[in-house]
């Protein structure tokens, strides 16, 4: 009986290197690249439903970036392993990045032979850090605390104002109940504004729009 393969997800906004990867790791027998992700919303969508062993994350991409996403897939998902592979190496990404919980940190420069033997060390626990990063991830954090957001991403700014209080209440907790009683209107009508909520955030369901959400809590009120 031979092992059960690592099952990875690509997140990358770039389709060409989602395909490069693919194919680099699908050579190795003991690896399966079981789905794809182009933005760190899309990435924490396909974590809940596919459940893989290792997420290779990119920094830099649209709607949400690398690093929030590992922060939201690090404190939901302890069972998936976050691995960055970017491009940049800058003293900030890789040292918070770390701190959110990510499990290494590697370059796209990494040879294959060499990203196939981090992905393994991560899956099994350890940390993997390329040439030169060490220093970078154990820096101390910038003494000013990180800001919140300030503004609203587009999916959120586009929800009408009463699809905004919904969307804030589910954030929050709240029941379809709790909801129609807090703003004064009936059930259907708050099943209706999460309907709209979540084909407008292409979202399945109430938890992913509260995840995706719940950074963004006090602008949405």
């Amino acid at each position: 009986m031979t092992d059960a393969k690592i099952r990875l997800l690509l997140v990358d906004d770039q389709l060409i290197i989602r395909q490069g990867l693919r194919s680099l790791l699908e050579a190795k027998p003991d690896l399966e690249v079981v789905g794809e992700a182009e933005n760190g919303q899309q990435a924490i969508v396909q974590v809940e439903t596919l459940q893989p062993d290792v997420v290779l994350m990119d920094v830099r991409m649209p709607i949400m970036d690398g690093v929030a996403a590992t922060r939201a897939i690090c404190q939901q998902f302890s069972q998936t392993k976050v691995l960055v592979l970017t491009t940049f190496d800058d003293d900030e990404y890789v040292s918070q990045a770390m701190r959110l919980g990510a499990r290494g940190y590697l370059l796209k420069d990494t040879h294959s032979e060499d990203l196939a033997a981090a992905i393994r060390a991560v899956h099994k626990g350890y940390t993997q850090l390329g040439p030169g990063l060490l220093e970078k991830a154990i820096s101390p954090p910038p003494p000013s605390t990180p800001q919140p957001p300030t503004r609203l991403p587009p999916e959120l700014a586009g929800l009408t104002a009463r699809e905004r209080e919904v969307l804030a209440l589910i954030v929050s907790g709240a029941s379809n109940r709790e909801i129609a009683e807090a703003l004064y209107i009936s059930e259907r009508t708050v099943k209706n504004h999460i309907t709209s909520i979540l084909s407008q955030l292409h979202l399945r369901d109430r938890t992913q729009a509260a995840m995706f959400a719940s950074a963004y809590l006090p602008l949405l009120q």
